[in-house]
């Protein structure tokens, strides 16, 4: 099933870094949207053309600061992808008749956000007769749209494994690395720090499939493993030492009467030369499937080097881009994976 539009769809990015640089080229090069709008955080960037943000020629829309400038413009959707929510930006863009399309992890799932939040968005969404929607990659994708497919083909379900493989080396920026998924740290210092809100989002897409198989989930488990560098080991202008961490698996596991049923686990590196000795790929997912029709799949995810950054933000803005057609025609409220359409990206 497709969405026809009778013109093209006004849309504005909001923010402008790795994934929505990749999501506004996007927007700019598809027959059936229109850019009318950017808003960037960083005074460098304010004033700057859509076109140059992204490494395209100028477009006549200039980057602004100021929400009031994108509410003059009306956009039909927002493409909401900031490093973090603004709770008062998103409701009032909704309240405005604003349509919503995020990367943002708190939107994943109604059922599962803070009651406040949901209560304040979904009244925003009345407010204007505005939907958001919450997709990308990873989430989204592999969580959400991949085992809807993969399960169709069963008719019991014992057991649902993701598996993840990411080398972070070129993906992300030092900083990220170092400061924000602590590479590089000892054991020690490891320890001191709180992952498990990198779980949550997982949890919120995992609950949404299982209820929506009719198998909802009961709880969850965590865990954590690091595995330690072997030798010194270069991510560009630093060097980690050997012995510090150079790789990390975080492991959700939904749990249905006391019993797995389905698991999401991320196996994130800067070297595969790691003690003790883990068994990673190159980038992409592995999806097993236990029950009466077995499924054992694996997807690699083949990423160029373009000048020294990797494409795989593209993975991740594309779909919130596709599914644009999907969310303006949505009733309003939060509008999960499982109420929406199958979607088909225009590509002619």
């Amino acid at each position: 099933m497709t969405v026809e539009m009778s013109r093209p769809i006004r849309v504005a990015q909001w923010a402008t870094g790795t994934i929505g640089a990749y999501a506004m080229r996007a927007v700019i090069e598809h027959g059936d949207m229109e850019l009318v709008g950017v808003r960037v955080y960083s005074q460098a960037k304010e004033g700057k053309d859509a076109g140059e943000l992204c490494g395209l020629p100028p477009i006549g829309v200039t980057a602004t600061r100021d929400i009031e400038d994108i509410l003059t413009l009306r956009p039909e959707c927002v493409l909401y992808m900031p490093e973090r929510t603004e709770v008062t930006d998103v409701c009032r863009l909704l309240e405005n008749g604003i349509n919503i399309v995020t990367t943002r992890a708190e939107f994943f799932n109604a059922e599962t956000m803070e009651p406040a939040l949901r209560e304040a968005v979904e009244a925003a969404c009345r407010a204007g007769g505005a939907s958001i929607h919450a997709t990308g990659s990873s989430p989204g994708f592999i969580t959400e749209v991949l085992p809807v497919c993969v399960t169709s083909l069963a008719r019991r379900l014992d057991f649902l494994a993701i598996e993840e493989f990411a080398n972070c080396l070129e993906a992300c920026s030092i900083g990220m690395l170092t400061q924000g998924m602590h590479f590089g740290d000892s054991p020690e210092q490891f320890a001191k720090h709180d992952v498990s809100a990198r779980d949550e989002v997982f949890k919120n897409s995992l609950s949404l499939i299982a209820s929506a198989l009719g198998l909802p989930i009961d709880g969850f488990e965590d865990s954590a493993e690091i595995a330690l560098c072997r030798h010194d080991t270069k991510l560009r202008e630093v060097t980690i030492s050997a012995g510090t961490v150079g790789a990390q698996r975080m492991s959700v596991t939904g749990l249905r009467n006391g019993r797995p049923l389905m698991r999401f686990r991320s196996n994130w590196f800067v070297t595969m030369d790691v003690e003790p000795a883990w068994d990673l790929r190159g980038d992409g997912w592995r999806l097993t499937m236990e029950g009466d029709t077995p499924v054992d799949m694996l997807i690699d995810l083949p990423m160029p080097i373009e000048k020294d950054e990797r494409a795989s933000g593209r993975y991740t803005a594309h779909r919130p881009v596709n599914a644009v057609p999907y969310v303006v025609a949505a009733p309003p409220g939060i509008i999960p994976t499982t109420e929406l359409p199958q979607i088909m990206a225009e590509l002619g």
